[in-house]
């Protein structure tokens, strides 16, 4: 047990921590304002993202697991109507690519699903039952 709970906060160091987009990218800082927001969450069986976006459908997404590697992506274009100019414009539809490095000794990666509802793309990583939490075990005196 000690080899997976030494690895945990480095799983999460780079749920946090790592580029999430190729940093070689030229726009890399204006790029990243345009990707959209996750929040990463964990509970005794599961790891769960939550990616806000708005708008989109879920045919607009595309999500794969490959060694290691979580990867969500949209190829969304925008439409531009004709006659139509905008005032302002807070938001907009663009494509994005974001990656995680999840260590494939943490997770069921066979049993990754996702789910889009209201906004919100939510991915359910499963935890191996090598990792999740063990209640304490009572010993008889």
């Amino acid at each position: 047990m000690e080899r997976f709970s030494s690895g945990l906060p480095s799983l999460f160091e780079r749920f946090f921590d790592s580029d999430w987009m190729d940093s070689k990218d030229p726009d890399y800082a204006h790029a990243s304002a345009d990707l959209p927001m996750v929040n990463i969450m964990e509970n005794a069986d599961e790891y769960l993202i939550e990616v806000a976006a708005p708008g989109m459908r879920k045919t607009d997404f595309r999500v794969c697991y490959n060694e290691g590697k979580l990867t969500i992506s949209s190829d969304r274009q925008e439409v531009v109507q004709d006659g139509v100019s905008y005032l302002r414009r807070e938001y907009r539809y663009r494509s994005f690519h974001r990656s995680f490095d999840i260590p494939e000794d943490f997770i069921e990666g066979d049993q990754i699903h996702a789910n889009y509802n209201d906004g919100i793309l939510q991915i359910t990583l499963p935890k191996r039952e090598e990792i999740k939490p063990k209640p304490p075990r009572e010993i008889s005196i």
